[in-house]
């Protein structure tokens, strides 16, 4: 449990002195945010404002890992060592804030509020995801589990495994599952991200609760702590709730230059990359549908978007609501910035509250 408290702090500390010698770096470099036309004239202010501060707590969180460990390590406690389901998540963490980094820089290069190609994105977060999906089938331990399972996962594996198909099948299938899920949570801390600390603030509750979890899962981890009808196969337990920790350490630091008014953006650089961990934590800790209901505030904005986007076609121009994604609509029904940002952190933490439940009951259930 040390781990935790020293992860958390150092991933903390190092992004709330990072974020501001960044700061300065991109504003030398004149590295700042491009406005959409039609998005809330309220935000034209926001014009120049430093971006891809993603950068920040996504280096602080490696760092953190590495130091934890070496802390640890130093200690002299038990399997103090990194361990490959925390490396596998920190590698499709990485790699999806290099695809956001590549979009970001695009945007300023370019001078425009656009970056890739929306095909150029897909590939590349589709290398990302394939690289991550396979990697972690691999690494079996002792008792033979890798850091990912081939079977679908509600709060623990389900009956459905996608090995039915046989095993290169079932691999195949397992690579296209893992993409959805990546490619649904990146796109919804994508769309979450627009207001002042918004994305931020409710990606770290998510991170928060898979501590939570993950700290369960260790404790009642079978043919380790627990051999009860109610133990859990996951492999790492406890070195994802370390990296879970950390994460939420350095979004806590972010966040305070990051809260309104905002002091950076993390921009597609930290959208992305955090989209990325939240697979990551879903596939690894085998809650794979149960991130639907802790990021229900993501998926409601995201929803947001589906909905006026086939209504406007469907209907031949109507919209549902002022201006997608959902944020933007209570802005333009005269909330202020501020109000909408703590009121959709009430709903995710609502959320993510019925989420962590849900998966105790399943736990108290299997007793």
């Amino acid at each position: 449990m040390i781990g935790l408290l020293i992860g958390a702090l150092l991933g903390l500390v190092l992004t709330l002195i990072g974020t501001p010698l960044f700061i300065k770096f991109l504003v030398r470099q004149g590295y700042g945010q491009f406005i959409r036309d039609d998005g809330p004239t309220s935000h034209k202010t926001k014009r120049g404002t430093p971006t891809m501060g993603g950068t920040v707590f996504v280096v602080a969180t490696v760092l953190a890992y590495f130091l934890t460990h070496w802390i640890m390590g130093g200690m002299q406690l038990a399997n103090a060592g990194p361990t490959p389901s925390a490396m596998v998540l920190l590698l499709l963490m990485v790699g999806m804030g290099f695809v956001g980094f590549l979009d970001d820089f695009t945007k300023i290069s370019n001078q425009r509020s656009l970056g890739l190609t929306p095909w150029a994105k897909i590939i590349l977060q589709a290398v990302v995801g394939t690289a991550f999906a396979v990697l972690a089938l691999n690494f079996p331990n002792e008792r033979g589990l890798t850091p990912a399972s081939t079977a679908i996962s509600f709060v623990r594996d389900l009956p459905l495994d996608l090995a039915f198909a046989g095993p290169v099948l079932g691999i195949i299938l397992f690579v296209i599952w893992s993409n959805v899920i990546t490619t649904a949570t990146t796109n919804a801390v994508n769309l979450t991200d627009g207001l002042d600390g918004l994305a931020t603030g409710a990606t770290a509750m998510i991170t928060g609760a898979y501590m939570l979890i993950t700290v369960f899962q260790a404790n009642q981890q079978c043919g380790v702590t627990s051999g009860g009808a109610g133990c859990y196969e996951v492999r790492d337990p406890m070195d994802l709730a370390v990296l879970a920790a950390i994460l939420t350490g350095a979004l806590m630091g972010f966040l305070w230059w990051n809260t309104s008014p905002a002091k950076i953006f993390m921009g597609d650089t930290g959208s992305l990359a955090l989209g990325g961990a939240l697979a990551g934590f879903a596939i690894l800790s085998r809650t794979e549908l149960l991130v639907i209901i802790l990021a229900g505030l993501m998926v409601m904005i995201t929803l947001s978007v589906i909905i006026q986007v086939g209504y406007f076609k469907f209907s031949g121009g109507k919209r549902v609501f002022l201006m997608a994604p959902l944020q933007h609509h209570f802005e333009l029904k005269g909330w202020a910035e501020v109000t909408v940002v703590v009121r959709f952190w009430l709903i995710g933490l609502l959320c993510v509250g019925t989420g962590v439940a849900l998966f105790y009951g399943g736990w108290v259930l299997s007793q």
